[in-house]
Order: C-alpha cells, then structure tokens, then sequence
C-alpha cells in the first residue's frame, strides 16, 4: 500500500528550520528541510498538524514552538471538536496542534499520536481520484469536502482552500510555490493543485 515517508520543506536556511523543528516538536517529525527560495506570498495552501492525546499537551507544543521563534496564529482553546491552536513557523509553515479531547485525564504526556498534512484543495473529488489512481488508500470519506489516505508515519488529508484557511486562522489568498515536497513511493508527480511529489530518497 503506498504512503508518505516524510514531507520536506524547502527554506533559504535549512539547518535554522531543523533547529526549530527539533526545539518546537521533537527530534522524530517525519519532516525534513532543503534549500529553497522560490517566491511566495499569503497562504502556502497547507498545514502541518499534530494530534495529541490532551489538552496538557496541545499547550506544551504549542508553548514549546513558540520558545523556538514561531509566531501565534490561534491561542489554543475549546471548541465543539476538542481543543486546539496554530502557528506560523519561522519559515512560514503553519502548524495546528490538536486534541480530542477537552480535559485532561492523565499526567503530561507528549506522544504524538497523529502527524497529518492536510492540503487546500479547489476540488476534493478530483484530490482523491489522483491520489487514489497512485495507490493510496482512503480511510475517510465525506462527499465532495473531506478525504483522508493513511498509511506510512504521514496521513494526507485534503479539505477546501478556503476550509482550511479558516481553520488555520488565516486569509486564503496565496500565490508562488508551496515550498513543500512529499515524499513517498507514490513517485515523481505534481498534483492537480501543484503539490510536488518525489519518490522516497
């Protein structure tokens, strides 16, 4: 079944972008970083997200991130799905970090149960019919608004531009690249929204 090895970002200063990412998240992130300057401006038109066990814990990344030189996006708070918040990373990325649920019930703990890298998309349904046509696996569907592919340390996740946008707390307008590659056996493809794709290296 074809997945997602890691996703890599491309930034004038690859070894800074490590740092942070280490400091903020932890030294395991299936993200790597490359040089890269090509132009670009707004809404990269993607997010990087973390779900996480608790509330406790939401904080803690998030705070952590912040120490390492992010930027707030979305104080976390309660909401009717959990709890959450975002941030912009010194690169420009933004990431959310999330739980389902509402209150703590056990000590700090900052396991990372989910990586997920949710692309804005204008059409959902044609997302799913290229990813599905490399070989990945839907493991949920919602018409026309969602769909989610999990295999590998990586879960893609595809959602409407302007959805995501909203949910990241940002405006959707963006333009230039998305300074971003996924990396996966999926093989060397740009997709419908200009997403790139290598082949794992």
């Amino acid at each position: 079944m074809t997945g997602i090895e890691a996703v890599t970002l491309e930034t004038p200063d690859p070894a800074a972008l490590d740092v942070f990412h280490e400091a903020a998240f932890g030294p395991d992130l299936p993200v790597r970083a490359r040089p890269g300057d090509a132009p670009t401006s707004g809404f990269r038109g993607f997010t990087l997200s973390l779900v996480v066990p608790q509330p406790s814990a939401v904080d803690a990344f998030v705070d952590a991130a912040l120490r390492a030189g992010a930027t707030a996006l979305k104080v976390p708070k309660k909401s009717l799905w959990g709890y959450g918040g975002s941030v912009t990373a010194p690169d420009g990325t933004i990431w959310t970090v999330a739980s389902s649920s509402k209150k703590d019930r056990d000590p700090v703990d900052h396991r990372i149960d989910e990586f997920i890298l949710q692309l804005g998309v204008d059409d959902v349904a044609a997302g799913k019919r290229c990813y599905v046509e490399r070989g990945l696996a839907v493991a949920k569907s919602f018409g026309r608004k969602y769909v989610s592919f999990t295999s590998g340390p990586v879960t893609l996740a595809l959602l409407n531009r302007r959805a995501l946008a909203k949910n990241a707390g940002v405006a959707p307008d963006g333009a230039g690249s998305h300074r971003i590659v996924v990396n996966s056996p999926a093989g060397d493809f740009t997709d419908p929204d200009g997403f790139t794709w290598e082949a794992g290296r």
